[in-house]
């Protein structure tokens, strides 16, 4: 009777195991990206005298709308965004900021502010004749969602934000003053190839470089620095990778429109009072929003999603293990993925 015991037991363990195996890998078969998919519609949008935004329309013309807001600022949009929506449920909406991507004139810093962001995303709005959309929006496009929805809160159905940047002073800084404790080579480096008159450096005076009369100059601390921030932002990266990108000729110009971009917003308090989106995150608290933070996420620490989170009645903060700053980081497509299935009814 004792070993029918045990072996009743061996038998229900193996059953669980089996289960729970099961159960795993219909998850993980079920978070896959969405296959590619090309948009049905896309096309400028003109926001000013200066100003034409690329937009484009992927997924069900009928569904949900969702808009896309992407990172830097100045990385543009990708073809990889549209994979974290159900094509058959969501009107995938994306466009490239001013300056940025495929928009018009590409790196241009002139009424390119936060405030004439936040009424490109209204425009399109109302261009689609959409009365409320979902906000979908990581890093600075985090910083972007919620300053449009703390605008406009009566336009938001939802927001998903990852990776959430609040341009406090202590977040504006965290890459001089907090990431140097985790990359103290990288940082030594840095700091040895500035000039002197620069130590530390600091946001105002890395943008004066990246406006230099000298393009071997704006080029040279574009690379320099943009290649820090990378080394923080993917939780694994190898040198040689870098090396390889950063040596690369024909990745010149990418790289300082982006620095240069995001650097016009840094050395500007990203046009935002310190404190700003925490301070009116009343006007959202009751808006359905997921934030969703990696773990070891060097340049957005999970803090400031927690300080968010605890000023939203309808949030929930999801901090994924084993993940970095990057979308393209599995732990974080997972919760993205799972993420929009809470907003597919």
């Amino acid at each position: 009777m004792k070993y029918l015991k045990i072996l009743f037991l061996v038998i229900v363990a193996i059953i669980v195991v089996s289960c729970s195996s099961d159960s795993t890998n219909r998850v993980d078969s079920e978070i896959e990206l969405w296959p590619e998919i090309e948009p049905y519609e896309s096309g400028y949008l003109k926001v000013s005298d200066i100003h034409e935004i690329y937009y484009e329309l992927c997924g069900n013309p009928e569904g949900k709308p969702v808009i896309v807001l992407h990172g830097g600022p100045g990385i543009g949009s990708k073809p990889v965004y549209r994979r974290y929506f159900n094509p058959d449920k969501f009107k995938i909406i994306q466009f490239d900021q001013r300056g940025a991507g495929k928009s018009k004139p590409k790196a241009e810093l002139r009424e390119n502010t936060t405030q004439h962001l936040i009424q490109d995303i209204e425009s399109i709005r109302k261009k689609l004749k959409i009365d409320k959309m979902i906000v979908f929006g990581g890093s600075w496009g985090s910083t972007l969602s919620i300053a449009y929805a703390e605008t406009y809160p009566e336009n938001v159905e939802g927001l998903i934000l990852r990776a959430v940047f609040l341009p406090t002073k202590d977040d504006k800084d965290f890459w001089i003053d907090v990431a140097p404790k985790f990359f103290p080579y990288e940082f030594e480096a840095l700091v040895n190839a500035y000039p002197d008159s620069m130590q530390p450096p600091n946001g105002k005076g890395i943008f004066k470089l990246l406006t230099s009369d000298d393009r071997l100059v704006r080029i040279k601390y574009a690379k320099l620095i943009d290649r820090y921030e990378w080394k923080a932002c993917e939780l694994y990266v190898s040198d040689d990778e870098l090396d390889e990108y950063y040596g690369d000729e024909s990745n010149e110009e990418s790289i300082f429109n982006l620095a240069l971009m995001e650097h016009h917003y840094i050395s500007n308090g990203c046009f935002l009072e310190d404190g700003q989106l925490l301070r009116d995150a009343d006007k959202i608290k009751d808006i359905p929003t997921i934030i969703i933070n990696g773990r070891y996420d060097i340049l957005c620490p999970p803090g400031y999603a927690y300080q968010l989170h605890k000023k939203l009645n309808n949030s929930k903060l999801i901090i994924a293990e084993k993940a970095g700053h990057l979308d393209s980081e599995k732990p974080i497509q997972r919760e993205l993925l799972l993420a929009m299935r809470e907003f597919e009814e």
